[in-house]
């Protein structure tokens, strides 16, 4: 072949566009992974971030929920050794302030800390040189009263309910079928709002709280027995 023919073929084959190759399939799974777990965090596609609402939900419905027990389990429980009207909403008031006052301590301390640790990691950060910075910092008095106010919210719904009823069999019912609506309730909402199961959540707190209270009437029931 001549010279000149021979460097034509070869311009003509360098000049000619080659195939694209195909991207791998483990190069292509990493960024579909990525993708699929930004649309899961932004709420499985309907624009609601179920996660960020987690704490505050479960600090709002455990709250709520220990107050309706914890009452109700006393009204209940006191009722069994005292039929006195007198005796069962004295022991639901003082179940529903001592309660509040526990539950408002206990986070007030626990997200005290918290805020410690993260006021702490700042200041690793800055002096490390970084921007050790933070917007959302805990407020420990928020939490606090939230959590005191949410006990508070619970506990009146037995304490009204039976308080008041003349008959120690009315004032116990009036107790049982407040307690369990407000249980069922709490459960559904908590459930509803974050995008669990209804029917799960609310069975699983009406048991519950059925036990806690069957089970605090029953061993002051059988104390009341012994020490007659």
């Amino acid at each position: 072949m001549a010279p000149d023919l021979s460097s034509h073929v070869h311009a003509a084959t360098d000049a000619a566009p080659k195939p694209t190759s195909k991207p791998k399939q483990d190069e292509i799974d990493p960024a579909i992974d990525d993708v699929e777990a930004a649309g899961g965090a932004e709420g499985d596609g309907d624009g609601v971030n179920y996660l960020a609402r987690a704490q505050w939900l479960r600090a709002a419905v455990l709250g709520a929920n220990d107050g309706l027990v914890t009452v109700a389990s006393l009204m209940i429980g006191v009722g069994a050794v005292n039929q006195a009207r007198g005796a069962m909403l004295v022991a639901g008031l003082a179940g529903l302030v001592s309660g509040a006052c526990s539950m408002a301590i206990g986070e007030f301390v626990s997200v005290y800390a918290q805020y410690d640790i993260e006021v702490a990691q700042m200041e690793r950060e800055r002096d490390n040189g970084e921007d050790g910075k933070k917007d959302n910092l805990p407020s420990p008095m928020m939490a606090a009263g939230a959590s005191a106010l949410a006990f508070a919210a619970g506990a009146a719904l037995p304490l009204l309910a039976g308080g008041f009823v003349r008959t120690w069999a009315g004032r116990v019912v009036a107790v049982c079928v407040a307690s369990s609506a407000g249980l069922a309730g709490f459960g559904v909402l908590g459930a509803y709002l974050g995008g669990a199961s209804v029917v799960r959540s609310g069975a699983r707190v009406l048991v519950g709280g059925w036990l806690a209270m069957a089970t605090t009437y029953g061993v002051l029931r059988l104390f009341g027995m012994q020490s007659a």
